[in-house]
Order: structure tokens, then C-alpha cells, then sequence
């Protein structure tokens, strides 16, 4: 199945086996307020053919002169009913505005924990903006269209039927005569419904683009504006703009259509209706109250059709919707725990890679029988050009992906038998890519360990020399950072991630160009930290900066996704091969 969601974007489901999957899926679990709801609403329209009944009594009551105490008695039934009415309609829409809510709220949960379960590949394939919007704007949607659906569709519904049962037990002729445009007027609504639906979809997803595009220029705002494009990015906003605005126009004018045409079917049957009725009455085979009344029950079923007609439009939207919900739902992580999954042994913390190869969605590979092993409480470095695959390789551990042969062993045990979640449990990483979230100092420091204490927290921030500039903040360790720790500087923000790294205290270590962002000065202290944090521990670690892995255990040289060479720094320079060369450049660099 593909991870790209574009690439469903076209792909439609029925309308019948969406609301047949809402229904079973998320309406069961509410069917007791939802019946009470139906309840309801079966009382408020059969008061509607009590109304038109009346209507006929009034009638007929005024033309043969029957009394006041009766005419009294009748307008007492009347305001009876309407009290009735509006009391069921009231709690109907209490009830069925609650089971509306609580269904696209759980959507919406169960859409987020996938997402959060999802594989690392499917965050790659799609931009986080069109998985917000999907999240936001979508569910968003769903929960207009659900609403209109439950309160207006099924109480429409209702009022048609009970009038229409009036009607036919008023008059059987009359009745057959004006629902013959009612089979045109379905036709058109279903016809129109599936153009609302195809517009929707295009909205939606212009709109999900338009959500993507926003969040990228908004991250990369300071290179925006580094390299003087607002102007270009303000025309790519416009565009998709431009293209919401043209298929969002079109599908007004499309449901814009419902109205006038079930108007003129209305004004042609209720003409037949008036010409037919007329010749009963002056036949004597009904009376003017039978007419009267006959006309009150079809307006009065007029206008729930004509509700029904106009809320077309959202449901459909709805519908476009939920396919792309569900779009998201269907998707399954391949990367989950197998049946027979153990818990990973706490003491097991020794790292093995066996003849591993893995590609990624290109198919080039990434890694090509790479084989090494990390013993327990040691540090292997992982060096090599950009693109060798040691980052790669960093990914396979906590399972971020799956090897495509060969195997990964945590303690001698396949990392695919045990959970992921004692997996996890015992890593701690450290990438080149800071992930700091828009909270206080102290919350991203504590993001691995929620329960640490403030001392806790604050003994990392100082093995990771951090705490130093953190009380220089105005507000120490509860400064919000910002998004993506943007109110932070590079070193300060990689400094804060390896505190965290420091405070989970995990058995395995891995450190993807840990010190990359920080400066001289920075870099030596963090060092320090890091070499009394691998104390113990089992340690792989991606570095770019030769100089800061000379005293590893091991050094594993990575190229074209192939272990090319592995040794101690010494042995290594004695080589004069890859890591010598490597090395060599590095250290003139840096002399110069």
C-alpha cells in the first residue's frame, strides 16, 4: 500500500460503504441516545401530520359553522402539538448534537494515535502540513457534515415520512400525482452530489497543499528571507489560493443549482395538485378542508425535502473528507510488535549488526552487508562521507525502519522479537537534527523521563554543560524555547538534547553527530560529559569531527553503504587508507 497520500488523492469510496463504515464503526457505540434521538424526532413529526389535520378540522369546522367550544377545543390541540413538537425537537438536538461531537472527536483520536503509531517512511513521504490539515481542517469538515447529516438529514427525513403517510391517507390519487417529480428531484440531488463531492475533494486537497506550503516557508523563514524570496513564496501561496478559490466557486454554483430546480418541480406539482383538487371539490368527492389540508402537508413536506437538498452539499463534502481520512487510517505501520514479541531484558545492552542490507523507497542501497559488532559498554564510532549510510545504520536500532536482510541484535536478540516499546526504553538518542518542542526549558529536558524531579533535571542540563546559560535566561528553566527551540541557539539547543539524553539514562547511547552545532569551547565541555555518560554504557556514535571519536573502542569506515575499513584511530592511520585520508584533511583543515 502506498505511504504517499497524493497518490490516493483521486481514489473515492462509495457513499454508501463511508456512511456504512461511520455507522458501524463510530454510531454504535452511541445507539442508545441516538434511538432516544430517533424517538424524538418520531414524536415531532408525526405532530406535523397532527397539525395538518387540524388544518382540515379548522376548515371545515368554519364552513359548517360548528360552535366555538369546538373550534376552542381544536386550537387547543393545535397549540398542544406544537408544544410537543418543540420539545422532542429540542432534546433531538441535544442528543444528536452530542453523538455528532463524540464521533468526530473520536475520529479525530484515533487519526492522531495512528499518525503517532505510524512508520518513520510515512512521515517522510508526506509533508507534517498536509497531515495537519488532514488532522484539522478535514476532521473539521466531517464534523460540519456530520452535524447537518444527524440533525437535518435524519430529522428531514422523518418529517417527510410521516407527512407523506398524511398524505396518502388523506388522498391516494393526490399524493400519486405530485410524488411524481419526487423521483426527478432525487435523481437530480444524487446526480449533482457526486460533482459537490469531486469539487470537495479538490478543496480539500488544494488545501491540504496550501497547509504544507505554509509550514514549510514558515520553518525556513529565516532562508527566505536570507535569500530575498518572499516575492516568489507570496505567488506560490497565491497560486494555491487561487486554485482553492476556483473549485471552492465552482462547487457553490454547483449546489447552488438545488434550490431553483426543486423549486420549479414544487411549483409544477402543486399547480397539478390545485387544478386536481379544485375538480374534487366541486365534484363533491372532498371537501375544501381536505384540500387545505392536503396542501399544508405537502409545503410542510416541501421544506424538509429542500433541507435535505441543501445540506447535499456538506454531506458530500463530508464524504470527500472522510476519504481522506480514512485514507490515513487505512494505512498500516509495517513496523509493529510481532505476536510472539518479549520484553527486551534490561541487563541485555550489547549491540550487533549482522549482514544487513536495506533500501530505501528509491531502491539504491543504503547499507549493503554491513556487519559490526558493539560489545557491551564500549563505544563504536561510525564514520564515513555523507550518504555511506551510518546515519542509516543509527536507524535500524530503535527500529525506525526494518532491515531488508540480515539482522539487527540487541543482547543476541533480533530486535524484530522483542516490543518496540522496551526497545526504546532502552535508548537514549542524540541526532544532528535537535527536536525541541515549544515548552519550557525544563519539559524538554524531562521529555524522556516525565516523572525526573527538578534536580534530576538539573544535574543533566549540568553534565551537559547546559545549566550555566540556562540560568542566565530571564526565566531559567521555565523559558519557553519556541518552536523547534527557535528562541535558542544552535549549541544551546543541542546542548538541551543531550541533557535528555543524559536524563533517561538509557544502557544504549546513540549519538548521531551529537556535538555537530557547537563551538569549539562548547564542544570540548560536552565531550567531557559524554565520555562520563558512555562510562558503562553501549555507545554508537555517528561523527563528522574525527577528532572528537579518536579514543574509541572501535572505528567502523563506512562508503557507498559497505564497511570498508575497522580499527582503533592508531590502527587506522597506520592503514593509510580511507580514515587516514579522512583524517588527514580534517586535521589540515583545522591547522589552517
Amino acid at each position: 500500500m502506498s505511504l504517499n497520500l497524493s497518490s490516493r488523492a483521486s481514489q473515492q469510496s462509495s457513499s454508501g460503504a463511508l456512511l456504512k463504515r461511520l455507522v458501524t464503526t463510530y454510531l454504535r457505540p452511541h445507539r442508545v441516545p441516538f434511538g432516544a434521538a430517533m424517538l424524538c424526532m418520531a414524536v415531532a413529526a408525526s405532530m406535523r401530520g397532527v397539525f395538518t389535520h387540524t388544518l382540515q378540522l379548522v376548515v371545515d369546522g368554519m364552513i359548517q359553522r360548528r360552535g366555538l367550544v369546538t373550534m376552542a377545543g381544536i386550537c387547543a390541540l393545535i397549540i398542544g402539538s406544537f408544544w410537543l413538537r418543540s420539545a422532542m425537537v429540542y432534546i433531538h438536538t441535544l442528543l444528536m448534537n452530542r453523538v455528532g461531537q463524540r464521533i468526530v472527536a473520536s475520529v479525530q483520536q484515533e487519526m492522531s494515535a495512528h499518525l503517532l503509531r505510524a512508520d518513520l517512511a510515512f512521515f517522510h513521504a508526506n509533508p507534517s502540513g498536509t497531515l495537519v490539515s488532514r488532522v484539522i481542517n478535514d476532521v473539521g469538515v466531517m464534523r460540519q457534515a456530520t452535524n447537518e447529516c444527524l440533525l437535518n438529514s435524519f430529522r428531514g427525513g422523518l418529517e417527510l415520512a410521516a407527512l407523506i403517510g398524511v398524505m396518502f391517507y388523506q388522498d391516494w390519487r393526490l399524493s400519486l400525482i405530485v410524488f411524481a417529480v419526487f423521483p426527478l428531484s432525487a435523481f437530480y440531488v444524487a446526480r449533482i452530489g457526486k460533482k459537490i463531492r469531486t469539487l470537495a475533494a479538490r478543496t480539500q486537497n488544494a488545501t491540504g497543499d496550501l497547509s504544507a506550503l505554509l509550514s514549510q516557508i514558515f520553518q525556513g523563514i529565516r532562508h527566505v528571507k536570507a535569500y530575498g524570496n518572499e516575492s516568489r513564496e507570496v505567488n506560490r501561496v497565491r497560486g494555491l489560493t487561487e486554485e482553492i478559490f476556483k473549485f471552492s466557486l465552482k462547487g457553490v454554483k454547483v449546489a447552488a443549482l438545488t434550490g431553483p430546480v426543486m423549486e420549479i418541480l414544487s411549483s409544477i406539482a402543486i399547480t397539478a395538485l390545485i387544478m386536481y383538487g379544485y375538480l374534487q371539490v366541486e365534484k363533491g368527492q372532498s371537501t375544501p378542508g381536505d384540500l387545505v389540508a392536503f396542501i399544508a402537508s405537502f409545503v410542510l413536506a416541501y421544506d424538509p425535502m429542500k433541507r435535505m437538498g441543501r445540506v447535499n452539499a456538506q454531506i458530500q463534502g463530508g464524504f470527500a473528507a472522510a476519504d481522506r481520512v480514512f485514507a490515513i487510517l487505512d494505512i498500516a505501520p509495517s513496523i509493529t510488535d510481532r505476536a510472539e514479541a518479549k520484553i527486551l531484558d534490561g541487563a541485555m545492552a550489547s549491540l550487533s549488526v549482522e549482514n544487513v542490507r536495506f533500501a530505501y523507497a528509491d531502491g539504491a542501497w543504503a547499507l549493503n552487508g554491513v556487519t559490526l559488532h558493539v560489545p557491551q559498554g564500549k563505544t563504536v564510532a561510525l564514520v564515513g562521507a555523507s550518504g555511506s549510510g551510518k546515519s542509516t545504520l543509527i536507524n535500524l536500532i530503535p527500529r525506525f525502519y526494518d532491515v531488508h536482510d540480515g539482522c539487527v541484535r540487541v543482547g543476541g536478540v533480533d530486535v524484530r522479537d522483542v516490543t518496540l516499546e522496551s526497545l526504546r526504553r532502552r535508548i537514549a538518542l542524540v541526532s544532528q537534527e535537535t527536536a525541541l518542542f515549544d515548552d519550557t526549558i525544563r519539559a524538554n529536558i524531562a521529555y524522556g523521563k516525565p516523572d525526573a524531579s527538578d534536580s534530576e533535571v538539573e544535574q543533566a542540563a549540568q553534565a551537559a554543560s547546559a545549566d550555566a546559560f540556562i540560568r542566565a535566561l530571564p526565566y531559567g528553566y521555565n523559558t519557553q524555547v519556541g518552536e523547534q527551540g527557535v528562541k535558542l541557539s544552535g549549541g544551546q539547543r543541542q546542548r538541551i538534547a543531550i541533557a535528555r539524553a543524559m536524563l533517561r539514562n538509557a544502557p544504549i547511547l546513540l549519538l548521531d553527530e551529537a556535538t555537530s552545532a557547537l563551538d569549539n569551547t562548547s564542544e570540548r565541555a560536552v565531550q567531557e560529559a559524554l565520555k562520563t555518560l558512555q562510562q558503562g554504557r553501549t555507545t554508537l556514535v555517528v561523527a563528522h569531527r574525527l577528532s572528537t571519536i579518536v579514543d574509541a573502542d572501535l572505528i567502523v569506515v563506512l562508503e557507498h553503504g559497505r564497511v570498508v575499513e575497522q580499527g582503533t584511530h592508531v590502527a587506522l592511520l597506520g592503514q593509510r587508507g580511507v580514515y587516514a585520508r579522512l583524517y588527514g584533511l580534517q586535521a589540515g583543515a583545522e591547522s589552517v
